[in-house]
């Protein structure tokens, strides 16, 4: 362990594949005593630290074990000022969904120095991945991304799904594989037409990854038949319907 104060780096992994994680991202994991690692991490990138890095899983399973966020903001903050460099380690990019706002915030309540290293967020490289483009030149001049972790109409849901649907925007839904069906039929009730493109794209950038294609009235049977996933990301506007690669 180094001598002098401790700080807290939180670094997002991209999506899946260490080759896309910043170099900087790197250097981080490198130099860590303390990895704090999410479930969809790119793990991989473990084998980069020093020998003597301790690493703390507090990844969240759908339905099983989870760390509560509490939890995980004392981890840092005790390790840290302890002395110890810690790296907050997850997938995409730690601020787009991943809590890292909350994670800073506790930190620097806490006088303990914190440097973020984004990440390539989902939302943008796993359409890329699948050869899908969220925006596109004379189509779509732009892009909306939301989480589907709960369904439209659900109490803690803030999305508005009648606005989303006169946006004209591409839709980028991350954590919705479970309550994509429920988003599709609210997006066709405010005024998308059911032959809407959708494209899912799964494990994107490992060799796992599988692109399903549909519209919105039959990318659910689709998912089902392909047996299909978290994690996972779908794209609803005209540009699913592209996808220059096979």
């Amino acid at each position: 362990m180094r001598s002098g104060p401790g700080r807290v780096t939180l670094v997002g992994g991209g999506p899946g594949d260490p080759g896309l994680l910043t170099l900087a991202g790197r250097a981080a994991i490198e130099t860590a005593d303390v990895v704090v690692a999410d479930r969809l991490a790119p793990l991989a990138a473990l084998r980069w630290a020093p020998e003597h890095a301790e690493v703390i899983d507090v990844g969240k399973i759908p339905g099983g074990r989870s760390t509560g966020q509490d939890e995980i903001n004392r981890l840092l903050v005790d390790h840290a000022k302890a002395g110890k460099h810690v790296v907050r380690f997850k997938g995409g990019d730690s601020f787009v969904f991943g809590r890292g706002g909350e994670e800073a915030i506790a930190c620097a309540g806490a006088g303990v120095e914190v440097t973020v290293v984004p990440g390539v967020s989902s939302s943008i490289a796993g359409p890329a991945l699948a050869g899908v483009p969220v925006t596109h030149r004379g189509l779509v001049q732009g892009f909306t991304v939301v989480s589907g972790h709960v369904p439209p109409g659900h109490e803690s849901s803030t999305l508005d799904y009648a606005a989303l649907a006169r946006l004209g925007t591409t839709i980028v839904v991350l954590m919705g594989v479970r309550t994509l069906p429920a988003i599709c039929a609210e997006l066709v009730r405010h005024g998308l037409t059911p032959t809407t493109p959708v494209t899912v794209v799964a494990d994107a950038s490992l060799p796992s990854q599988v692109r399903v294609r549909g519209t919105l009235e039959t990318i659910d049977e689709r998912l089902r038949t392909a047996q299909v996933g978290p994690p996972a990301i779908a794209v609803i506007g005209a540009v699913a319907d592209l996808g220059g690669l096979p």
